[in-house]
């Protein structure tokens, strides 16, 4: 093959040859595909076009949720016998170290065990870049090398399927090799600690156990994302601002708004307020020196509610929270810009707990508690997450499309938002990145949070999550290639970007 050493060539001569050859099936292979299945399709929505490379007979493709699946592996054997079990999928014939399709990229690109067989891996990773585009997941699975000899067992006894000789990759292996071609593995996780249908023990232990300790799960995942793209230009940011009896901070937050893009749009959601912060806000002019100013009352109840109903109104490219309460500088602002545009994350959450706080600027207990939760959170996400509490936060607009047409999946009683935020950009595989700030004390009002009883509502969204997230039992997939239906995919601007 073209650009491959001659042992590399071997190596791939030797792999087609050996999946050329009739293979019994084993007990272990259907259900750990079904396991595997289970863990991908939270991982995928409904709307993502999705190939996997080294697909095999497509076992595991057909359980894969996806608008459009291809499947691609160097086997013609392995292929004719894809396309024969599973229609509405389709299969080609051609190696991962030379992939070529005729496709439109790709929103998810899976490596299902596959990275230990190929010849070259940093080759391999570097062929996906031209059917990718800038959001693309590649989420990649590799056995942990602590069950190698159960696994030599396992095929000495006939319990799982037989593979040829090739590496074994830990995975700062695969990590190391994904940032030399250009890839980013922000999130890793174990699953599987028991690949065997054992009843009363195989089920509680793949839900309960696997999600607490990742030592001793057979599979790892690993979830990477383009990173070396040229900058990407937002031309609006929307900054919204909930605004309840603050009503003297509004004229400062004005004042002290940066240019933050070509137009910088301020967008005030009063929530019932019982001093004069409407009035406040509706004498303000419709414009400011660096954009226009929107001025909205909400019509429910509590920050979550409200800054979902000015996300909708506003039409930045990147939309941003900024608390009245300018506990966060708004010359802070621009940093969070910065981290989007440069490509560096796709979600950037304010962190208060990096630099000194002001005196009076947050209490013992809150501060614990902040901890806390972010601990809970970096555990949950599979990502450093510091500070949840920091109401700035800074998203891409297509990113926010999608995260709001999936929200029910957590529920809907986070009264400030930021959860629901974190978990959404988490749900969508996005990476996010802590943008450290200087919490300063409020100089006007007083804070709207009830300490106790929105910690307590706080903790049960994250034990909920928890379920959603970790403790997940394994949904039924589609079987036989039957494709899935799928909603129209909300329109994403980065979708087509290479």
């Amino acid at each position: 093959m073209k650009g491959l050493s001659a042992p590399a060539a071997v190596h791939l001569e030797t792999v087609d040859s050996f999946y050329a050859q009739p293979r019994p099936q084993r007990r272990l292979s259907p259900y750990y595909a079904r396991l595997l299945a289970a863990t991908y399709n939270l991982l995928i929505s409904d709307a993502d076009r999705v190939l996997e490379v080294g697909c095999g007979d497509g076992t595991l493709l057909a359980r894969l949720r996806g608008r459009v699946r291809w499947g691609v592996d160097l086997s013609v054997t392995q292929i004719a016998a894809a396309r024969g079990r599973h229609s509405g999928i389709e299969f080609r014939v051609g190696t991962a170290e030379s992939l070529e399709l005729d496709t439109d990229p790709f929103d998810v690109i899976v490596l299902s065990d596959v990275l230990n067989q190929v010849a070259d891996v940093d080759r391999v990773l570097r062929q996906l870049h031209a059917c990718s585009h800038a959001g693309t997941r590649v989420l990649i699975n590799i056995h942990n090398t602590l069950w190698r000899p159960f696994l030599h067992l396992g095929r000495a006894l006939g319990l799982a399927r037989s593979v040829p000789d090739g590496s074994w990759l830990s995975r700062r292996d695969v990590a190391n090799l994904c940032w030399l071609a250009d890839w980013e593995t922000f999130k890793s996780f174990g699953r599987i600690i028991c690949p065997l249908p054992v009843p009363g023990v195989a089920r509680g232990a793949n839900r309960w156990l696997a999600p607490l300790a990742t030592w001793p799960c057979l599979a790892i995942f690993l979830v990477a994302r383009r990173v070396g793209l040229p900058r990407r230009a937002a031309r609006r940011v929307s900054v919204v601002v909930p605004a309840r009896n603050e009503a003297g901070n509004i004229r400062q937050v004005v004042a002290r708004m940066p240019r933050l893009a070509d137009e910088t749009e301020i967008v005030f959601i009063e929530g019932h307020s019982q001093d004069d912060t409407w009035a406040e806000i509706s004498a303000l002019p419709d414009r400011h020196a660096h954009g226009s100013i929107v001025k909205l009352r909400q019509s429910g109840r509590g920050k979550a509610n409200a800054v979902i109903e000015a996300f909708r109104q506003a039409s930045g490219d990147i939309l941003m929270i900024l608390d009245a309460d300018l506990t966060v500088p708004p010359e802070d602002l621009p940093k969070f810009v910065d981290v989007l545009v440069s490509g560096k994350a796709d979600f950037a959450n304010g962190v208060r707990l990096v630099y000194p706080l002001d005196e009076q600027a947050m209490q013992w207990a809150n501060l614990c508690a902040n901890k806390a939760f972010g601990v809970l959170f970096s555990w949950l996400l599979g990502q450093s997450v510091k500070d949840t509490l920091c109401g700035t936060k800074a998203l891409w607009r297509c990113d926010y499309l999608r995260l709001d047409a999936n929200r029910s999946y957590f529920g809907d009683f986070d009264p400030f938002g930021d959860f629901d935020l974190l978990f959404g950009a988490d749900k969508l595989n996005l990476r996010i990145l802590d943008v450290p700030v200087r919490y300063q004390q409020r100089t006007y009002g007083q804070t709207n949070i009830h300490r106790w009883r929105h910690g307590v509502l706080l903790l049960r969204m994250v034990l909920f999550a928890a379920r959603r997230l970790k403790f997940v039992q394994a949904a039924p997939s589609p079987v036989g290639g039957r494709t899935c239906r799928a909603p129209e995919p909300v329109p994403d601007e980065r979708r087509g970007q290479r």
